[in-house]
C-alpha cells in the first residue's frame, strides 16, 4: 500500500476539485482504483504505488488546472487521465498562457489540450496550416480566434471565411432566396464563430466595410487575396482542382488555414478530395505546416471521444 499527499494552498479550490457530490474524485478512484480523502485541506490518496503516483498527478494537474480558472469535468478529467497515461502532465502547465482573444460573453478563448497548444503556435509562426481531426477538436473555433486576434492587432486588413457547398445542385435549388441566402446554411457554423467572437453588431459593420468576408469557395476563383486571414472549412470537400485555386490564392502578407476530417467526406460519386491530396503534396515545404488532431483533443461532450473511437474499431475491423 502507497500513500501520498497533495498539500491545497487555496482551500476554496478543492470543492472545485472534488466537483458536486464528489463526482469528479470518484471518476478518478474508480480509474485508479485509489482511495481518496480531504483532510482539513491536505488531499490523502492511497492505493498501490503505480496507482497511487498516478492518481497523485491528476489530481495535482487538475489543481494546477482550477487555480488557473479552468473549469473542472468529466471532459477535463478524461484529457488529464490521457496525458497522465503518456508522461506529458508537466507540459500542462504551458496551457495556462495568455489566451487568444475574449467573446463578447467575457469568455477567455484559449486551448485546452497541448494539441490544440501546437497547432495555434503552428498558426502563429507559418503562413499556411492545415488542421485535419475528428468534429469537436476545436479546428475551425480556434482558427477563427487567431483570425480575430491578428485582425484586432491591424496584422490584416481582412479576414475571409470559405467553404466549398458540396450540394452546389439539385439540393440548393430548393432552398429560398437568392444564391446568397442558398449558400447561407452551409456557411453558419462560420457566422456562429465570428458573432461568439466580434459581436452581431461589430460583424456586420466590418461586414459592410469589407473587412470581412463569409463566402462559398467559388467565390475565390479568379482573386489574390493580400493582407488577409483566410480560414477553408470542411476543406475534406473540396476537389483536387478546388484546392489548387485556393492554395493559389494567396497574395502578400497573408495567411492561410485551411481545416477538415478526413473520415467525413461527403463528395459525390467517391471523386478524390482535395484535402487529402495537398497533404501529400505539400507535407514537405518549408511554411506549411500539417497538424494532426486525435480524439484526445476533442472539447466536446464525453461522447464524441467514444463515438470516435468505436468508428476507427469499427473501421479498422
Amino acid at each position: 500500500m502507497s500513500e501520498r499527499i497533495v498539500s491545497v494552498d487555496r482551500t476554496e479550490l478543492v470543492p472545485v476539485l472534488f466537483g458536486s457530490y464528489d463526482e469528479n474524485i470518484m471518476l478518478i478512484q474508480k480509474k485508479y482504483g485509489v482511495t481518496i480523502i480531504n483532510r482539513d485541506g491536505d488531499i490523502k490518496i492511497s492505493g498501490d504505488e503505480e496507482s497511487t503516483f498516478k492518481a497523485f498527478k491528476t489530481v495535482e494537474s487538475l489543481l494546477f488546472m482550477a487555480e488557473k480558472g479552468e473549469q473542472i469535468n468529466e471532459q477535463s478529467i478524461r484529457y488529464v487521465f490521457s496525458v497522465v497515461e503518456e508522461g506529458t502532465y508537466e507540459q500542462l502547465k504551458s496551457l495556462s498562457d495568455d489566451g487568444i482573444c475574449i467573446t463578447m460573453g467575457g469568455k477567455i478563448v484559449k486551448p485546452k489540450t497541448l494539441g490544440q497548444k501546437k497547432y495555434i503556435s503552428s498558426i502563429k509562426d507559418n503562413t499556411i496550416v492545415i488542421g485535419i481531426g475528428p468534429a469537436g477538436t476545436g479546428k475551425t473555433y480556434l482558427a477563427v480566434a487567431m483570425a480575430v486576434k491578428a485582425f484586432k492587432a491591424h496584422e490584416v486588413n481582412k479576414i475571409i471565411l470559405t467553404r466549398p457547398a458540396v450540394e452546389a445542385g439539385e439540393k440548393l435549388g430548393f432552398l429560398p432566396g437568392d444564391l446568397q441566402n442558398k449558400v447561407d446554411p452551409y456557411l453558419r457554423p462560420l457566422y456562429d464563430a465570428l458573432f461568439d467572437m466580434l459581436g452581431p453588431e461589430a460583424f456586420a459593420r466590418q461586414q459592410e466595410r469589407g473587412c470581412i468576408e463569409v463566402a462559398p469557395l467559388a467565390y475565390m476563383r479568379g482573386r489574390t487575396l493580400d493582407d488577409s486571414f483566410i480560414i477553408l472549412d470542411e476543406a475534406q470537400n473540396t476537389t483536387p482542382e478546388q484546392m489548387k485555386m485556393f492554395l493559389t490564392r494567396l497574395g502578400s502578407n497573408s495567411k492561410i488555414v485551411i481545416t477538415g476530417d478526413i473520415t467525413q467526406i461527403d463528395l459525390p460519386d467517391k471523386r478524390k478530395s482535395g484535402l487529402v491530396e495537398a497533404v501529400k503534396v505539400l507535407k514537405n515545404i518549408d511554411n506549411i505546416v500539417i497538424h494532426r488532431f486525435s480524439e484526445k483533443d476533442v472539447v466536446r461532450h464525453k461522447l464524441v471521444q467514444d463515438i470516435i473511437k468505436a468508428y476507427e474499431k469499427y473501421y479498422a475491423q
